[in-house]
């Protein structure tokens, strides 16, 4: 796999994925940029020493600027929260993701790749679910606007002068990821995380790196309009994965509680959060993410992009432990 001097913009190169995504892209020699929205700058994106544009995504002479001269566009930027205000996603998700990609087009960016997410089937979907799965968004902000985007992008799909790609990773972990590493780390310190029912809903882990190695199997391949599924292809309970967390932090395994009574107590949570005007860390959705009830397939990316995954459950873990042994917490979700 062979990427040299591609000139590459990460848009979020702030966040988790995008971080990540850029330190690996400049190990296999690319040229990379970056697109930030947030005006603060994390010590970790100044040190790739490179150039970084602060600015709206929305904004279409800041999408301009950061794609002039630009091959490949890897969108990660989002906003991926369990629950809200539709309209606030949907400015982030879906039209943040049409005027980058459309500035992309015009600049002559032959190659789009856009990071959904799983989430598009739903809460509820057969065992296996491939790429051709319905899409159901569950009346949840995050899952809809995850759909509206992905329609959308592939009405702009014209190769060979402009190719988009769309990976749906599953729930992916590593070190500096929030919802599935530092929160429930945080919240089972205070003693405020559960299970949901006995744990034996399936998370579909994807450690950050086999999510990457996807992203550059799709640049060299060029599926153009094609969308895959990714995971560590392993089918792994909730229970298990939190269970391992909490080991390795020295942390008691977390409790389990009926689903009902779960979601009953993270919305009178919430409402208290809302009426002390405190920041919400966790929404009443939290729990149908939990309780999801298969794995997805990614035999469809095994079969067209060669992809497997080359990092495992237990691998991943014990990278995360490391990463967390010297990490304050509290300094990444400020």
């Amino acid at each position: 796999m062979t990427h040299k001097n591609r000139n590459v913009l990460i848009t979020g190169i702030d966040e988790f994925i995008g971080l990540r995504t850029a330190e690996k892209a400049i190990t296999q020699g690319m040229k990379v940029c970056g697109l930030q929205s947030c005006k603060k700058q994390k010590k970790n994106v100044q040190d790739l020493g490179i150039d970084i544009i602060v600015g709206d995504i929305n904004d279409p002479m800041i999408a301009q600027k950061a794609c002039q001269g630009v091959d490949v566009v890897i969108h990660t930027h989002e906003l991926a929260k369990e629950g809200g205000e539709i309209e606030e996603f949907r400015q982030v998700n879906v039209k943040g993701t049409i005027n980058i990609s459309k500035a992309a087009k015009k600049s002559g960016v032959k190659t789009f790749i856009h990071i959904s997410n799983a989430l598009v089937y739903g809460f509820d979907y057969p065992h296996l679910a491939t790429e051709d799965s319905n899409l159901v968004g569950e009346n949840n902000p995050y899952c809809e606007t995850k759909i509206e985007a992905e329609k959308a992008l592939l009405e702009l799909n014209s190769p060979p002068n402009f190719g988009v790609i769309i990976i749906r990773p599953g729930d992916v972990y590593g070190p500096g990821s929030i919802p599935w590493v530092v929160r429930p780390v945080m919240l089972m310190k205070q003693k405020l995380f559960a299970y949901v029912n006995d744990g034996s809903g399936i998370i579909n882990h994807c450690y950050i790196d086999n999510l990457i190695d996807a992203m550059f199997l799709s640049i060299e391949k060029q599926p153009y309009g094609e969308i895959f599924n990714i995971t560590d292809g392993q089918e792994t309970s909730c229970k298990t994965y939190f269970s391992y967390l909490a080991k390795m932090t020295n942390l008691p395994i977390p409790f389990a509680l009926p689903k009902d009574e779960l979601k009953l107590f993270l919305k009178l949570r919430y409402q208290g959060q809302k009426l002390f005007r405190k920041p919400v860390d966790i929404f009443p959705e939290a729990v149908d993410f939990m309780s999801r009830p298969h794995a997805y397939s990614i035999d469809k990316a095994r079969d067209i992009l060669n992809y497997e995954p080359s990092v495992n459950l237990e691998q991943g873990l014990e990278i995360t432990k490391q990463w967390l042994q010297k990490t304050n917490l509290k300094e990444i979700i400020l």
